[in-house]
């Protein structure tokens, strides 16, 4: 039951989705916490931002396009936040807000668990706000050989010389070890929800393939490197991730990895 005691969370973004509220609810079920999450879109980002912290709203997860803009009126950035100069995460404490970015921290995590050897190449294609977390994770764990593709070739190279590595047209993309999509390409119900993301040579020659695309899991991409017994990195589980650390960072709460399965599936569930 609601009461006057019931903390509140909620997201901030220009197309709001269930997947968040699902996945926190849930938890707050499971962990008999006295907490609810709701949905939101805005066009006056600082009311926003200034109404979480007059009104004690306790979290608040920001996505596009608010990641950047939202920055002016927090009271600290975390070193998370800081790597990409990008918050995807508000926690309120009583009336001081601090930022993150639990992407960066999830990326960051299954480099950890699953990309032990920064001498292998990396090819990142992207040069969004999601690719921007993904290079500063790979440059945190001290991968030296990475090569940023995009079609935008302004924001591509910028991305790239932030971080000391190079950029390269898609129609020139090298092979690498490791390769990742960082683009809508494969993203259910996009225009190009049945396109693979890289071309055939690229994947026969890399060793492990990871698609940020969350939606569905089993991209075309995901498919054919499982095909041909690649190790993979599927955006499911980085959106689950990621969603794990906000929770943390919001209840004090760390649910079992099993748990947060459960809430993961039942997110995206239709």
């Amino acid at each position: 039951m609601l009461n006057k005691d019931t903390q509140l969370c909620i997201s901030l973004s220009a197309r709001p989705s269930n997947i968040g509220t699902r996945f926190h609810n849930y938890l707050y079920q499971k962990l008999d916490l006295d907490f609810i999450y709701k949905a939101f879109s805005t066009t006056d980002i600082e009311a926003a931002i200034k109404g979480v912290r007059a009104l004690g709203i306790r979290g608040c997860s920001v996505s596009m396009p608010f990641k950047e803009s939202c920055i002016p009126f927090i009271d600290k950035l975390t070193d998370s936040a800081k790597a990409i100069d990008s918050v995807n995460t508000i926690v309120n404490d009583n009336g001081f807000l601090t930022a993150y970015n639990t992407d960066f921290l999830a990326i960051r995590q299954l480099i950890t668990e699953h990309l032990t050897d920064p001498q292998q190449t990396v090819v990142v294609q992207g040069a969004g706000g999601m690719a921007k977390a993904v290079v500063a994770a790979f440059h945190d764990a001290g991968f030296q050989q990475l090569t940023v593709i995009a079609r935008n070739m302004q924001t591509g190279q910028a991305l790239a010389e932030k971080y000391g590595y190079a950029y390269q047209s898609p129609e020139q993309c090298p092979t690498a070890d490791i390769i990742v999509n960082v683009t809508p390409i494969g993203m259910s119900g996009g225009a190009e929800s049945d396109t693979i993301a890289f071309a055939q040579p690229l994947i026969d020659a890399a060793t492990t393939v990871f698609d940020v695309v969350a939606f569905p899991a089993q991209t075309p991409l995901i498919k054919k490197a499982h095909a041909l017994g690649k190790a993979v990195i599927s955006g499911d589980r980085v959106i689950a991730l990621q969603a794990l650390e906000q929770f943390a960072l919001y209840t004090g709460e760390r649910p079992s990895d099993a748990l947060m399965q459960e809430a993961s599936l039942f997110s995206r569930q239709q």
